[in-house]
C-alpha cells in the first residue's frame, strides 16, 4: 500500500490491524466507493474484475500478505503464472491459496539468502543461478502444474545467455550454483546443471541435451532461434502458393547484360552508392573506375562483373558449405576495393540498421547452415529467391554488401532455371525495405511476397530490351526517381 496516498486512490488496499484505517476501509466499502476482491484485499477499482486487478498487482499482494516468501522454481524465471494460473512461492509451508484468477503453490523451503533479488516489499525472487537449480528439482505433478520447466526450456534460456553475453557467462553460472547448491542442499541438481553447460560448452557429451539449438552450440554451430522461427514463418507462407514461371527474354548474351547493367545500377543506388546514368554505363564500359570515387565505382563493377556473368550466376549452394563459399566468394567480389569491410570475410563486429540489430557475429554461420534446410526443401525458383534473399538481408553475414549480395543471391536462382531476373529500381526502394522491416519486426510474410511478386511482374516487361529501349522503358514507369517524388508505374501511356 502506498503509504503516502488517500485509501480511494490506491488500486489495492490492505485490511489493517489499525483500528482507524480498518473504520476508513470499512466507512469506503458501505458507501461503494471500493470493494472486497480477495480475502484481506479490497480496490476502488469497480469496473474491472477482480481476477484482473489482482493479476496486475499480484507481487504487491504476495509481498504484502507474505513477507520473506520466494518467488521461485518456473516463477522465477517466467516472472507470471502458469497457464492454469499458478504461480509458485517457497515459504516456511507447503499449501495452495486461491485467490481469484490466481493459485499461489507454497513451497516448504529455505528462505531469502544472500543474492537472492528483492521484488516487491518483502517478496524476493530466486537468484538466476538458484532458479536453475530449483528448475532442476524432480516433481510428481506434470503438465502446467509442474513447479518446474522442462530441461528443454532451461537449455534454451543458457543458449540465449551464451549468445548474448558470451560462453563465459555459463561458467560464471556455474560457479556460482557450484556454491549456493550446498548452502540449499541442492548438490544433486547442481551435477544436472553441470552436465548440461559442459555439454553446451563441447566439454561433455551433447546426447544429454534435448532441443536442437542447444545441440548445435554443443557442436560448435550455435544459431539464432529468433531469425530461424521468422524463416520458417516465411518458408510456410511461400509454401502456400504456386508462383508462375517467367521466362527468361534476356537468354541473348547482350541483352543479358543489358539487364545486368541496370541491376547493378539499381542494386547500388538502394545502398546509397549514387552515379548519375551516364557515370554508371562510363565505369562499366570503360572497366575504370572515376579517379574521384574509386571505392564506390568499384562497388558498382563488382556487382555488375557477377551480374552480367551468366556462368556465375547459374551456380546456387546445394549444401550448406556450398551457401557459406559461394557468398563469400561474391561478397569478395563487390567489396574488393573496401579492405577496411573485410571482403569475403564473416562480419567480427555486430551491424544493425535502426532500430534492428542483425544475427550476432558469433551466430552468423550457424545461422546461415540452419536456414539452408528450409531454403533446399523449397522448389520453385521464385520461391527459393524470395527465401534466400531475405535470409541474407535478415542475417546480415558481413560488415557491409549485405544487401547487395542478397539480391545477387536471389537473381542467380533465378538465372539457373532461365527464369527472367528481378529488378528493384530506385523508385521502389521503400515499398521494398519496407516489407523486409514487416518481416522482420511484425512476423508478417505476406506483405514481403506480395511485394516481390509485384515488382517481379515488372521486371519481366523489362526483360529482353536493347539498352536504349530499356532506359526508356524505365524513365517512362519513373524507376530512376525518388520514392518520395513518384511510384512504380506498369502501364505506360
Amino acid at each position: 500500500m502506498e503509504k503516502n496516498l488517500p485509501l480511494h486512490l490506491q488500486e489495492v488496499i490492505f485490511s489493517s490491524s489499525d483500528p482507524k484505517i480498518s473504520r476508513q476501509i470499512s466507512k469506503l466499502e458501505k458507501s461503494g466507493f471500493i470493494k472486497k476482491i480477495a480475502p484481506r484485499i479490497f480496490s476502488p477499482n469497480l469496473e474491472e474484475s477482480s481476477e484482473l486487478i489482482i493479476r496486475r498487482n499480484i507481487f504487491l499482494i504476495l509481498g504484502k500478505l507474505y513477507p520473506g516468501a520466494i518467488l521461485s522454481h518456473r516463477s522465477a524465471l517466467e516472472f507470471k503464472p502458469t497457464p492454469t494460473g499458478k504461480i509458485f512461492l517457497t515459504h516456511s509451508y507447503s499449501k495452495n491459496i486461491t485467490l481469484p484468477g490466481i493459485t499461489i503453490g507454497f513451497l516448504k523451503g529455505r528462505g531469502p539468502i544472500k543474492g537472492d533479488n528483492i521484488l516487491s516489499g518483502e517478496l524476493f525472487a530466486s537468484q538466476r543461478e538458484r532458479a536453475f537449480l530449483e528448475n532442476l528439482q524432480e516433481s510428481r505433478k506434470s503438465g502446467s502444474e509442474l513447479k518446474t520447466l522442462a530441461q528443454s526450456d532451461i537449455e534454451e534460456r543458457l543458449d540465449k545467455i551464451a549468445s548474448v553475453n558470451g560462453e563465459s557467462e555459463l561458467n560464471l553460472i556455474r560457479d556460482k550454483a557450484r556454491i549456493i547448491s550446498i548452502e540449499l542442499n541442492l548438490t544433486k541438481e547442481f551435477k544436472k546443471l553441470d552436465i548440461i553447460i559442459s555439454a553446451l560448452l563441447s566439454t561433455h557429451s551433447s546426447k544429454v541435451l534435448k532441443t536442437s539449438i542447444a545441440s548445435a552450440r554443443a557442436y560448435g554451430i550455435p544459431y539464432d532461434s529468433k531469425r530461424n522461427e521468422l524463416f520458417e514463418i516465411l518458408y510456410q507462407e511461400l509454401q502456400q502458393f504456386e508462383f508462375k514461371y517467367q521466362e527468361d527474354k534476356s537468354s541473348n548474351p547482350v541483352l543479358f547484360k543489358n539487364f545486368a547493367f541496370y541491376e547493378s545500377y539499381f542494386s547500388n543506388y538502394i545502398e546509397g552508392t549514387e552515379f548519375e546514368l551516364e557515370e554508371a554505363k562510363q565505369i562499366i564500359e570503360s572497366g575504370i573506375p572515376l579517379s574521384s570515387r574509386n571505392e564506390d565505382s568499384h562497388d558498382v563493377l563488382g556487382t555488375y562483373r557477377l551480374v552480367s556473368n551468366k556462368k556465375e550466376m547459374k551456380i546456387t549452394p546445394s549444401t550448406p558449405e556450398d551457401l557459406l563459399n559461394i557468398i563469400k566468394y561474391r561478397h569478395k567480389v563487390i567489396m574488393s576495393s573496401r579492405s577496411n569491410k573485410k571482403p569475403g570475410e564473416f562480419k567480427d563486429k555486430n551491424n544493425r540498421a535502426g532500430q534492428t540489430a542483425f544475427v550476432d557475429l558469433t551466430l552468423v554461420k550457424g545461422t546461415l547452415i540452419k536456414s539452408f534446410d528450409f531454403y533446399h526443401s523449397l522448389k520453385h525458383p521464385f520461391s527459393r529467391a524470395a527465401f534466400i534473399m531475405f535470409a541474407i538481408s535478415e542475417i546480415h553475414p558481413f560488415l557491409d554488401g549485405n544487401g547487395r549480395l542478397a539480391r545477387v543471391m536471389m537473381n542467380a536462382e533465378l538465372v539457373r532455371e532461365g527464369q527472367c531476373k528481378i529488378l528493384i529500381p530506385t523508385v521502389f526502394r521503400d515499398d521494398y525495405l519496407g516489407t523486409l522491416r514487416k518481416l522482420t519486426r511484425q512476423k508478417e510474410p505476406q506483405a514481403y511476397v506480395r511485394m516481390l511478386s509485384h515488382i517481379y511482374d515488372y521486371s519481366k516487361l523489362a526483360s529482353g530490351l536493347p539498352m536504349d529501349e530499356m532506359q526508356l522503358f524505365l524513365k517512362k514507369t519513373n524507376a530512376f526517381k525518388d520514392s518520395n517524388e513518384a511510384k512504380l508505374k506498369f502501364v505506360i501511356n
